[in-house]
């Protein structure tokens, strides 16, 4: 099967603080169909994303899907509080950048 880039795939990456032991992570996908599929098959779970981040299962917390926003929260436990000695990121808010290389086993149309 043909793999698609997540960039191609979603309107919004994101990452942001979502407390001082947390980041979330946000994809809102381009169209239903795309949201629907990824959801169905479950192309975005705490596998996936423990192996894209090179981290513990366990650190994934959440991955959350919610049709309405066709979007996908992903929860990750931080390895130190943020603001904390050996922070890089305060605010969490270049933690995406590991889902901007990730390719997903669809081939729907984008609308």
């Amino acid at each position: 099967m043909k793999e698609t880039p997540l960039l191609e795939l979603a309107s919004v990456i994101r990452s942001k603080n979502c407390s001082p032991f947390s980041i979330a992570l946000d994809v809102i996908f381009n169209a239903d169909t795309v949201f629907d599929t990824v959801r169905r098959k479950n192309l975005l779970n705490r596998n996936l994303i423990a192996s894209c981040y090179q981290i513990p299962e366990d650190y994934v917390r959440d991955v959350i899907y919610f049709k309405p926003a066709r979007a996908v929260k992903i929860v990750l436990k931080r390895s130190v509080p943020s603001g904390t000695a050996g922070d890089s990121d305060v605010y969490g808010a270049q933690q995406h950048a590991p889902l901007l290389q990730l390719k997903l086993p669809i081939e729907e149309k984008i609308k």
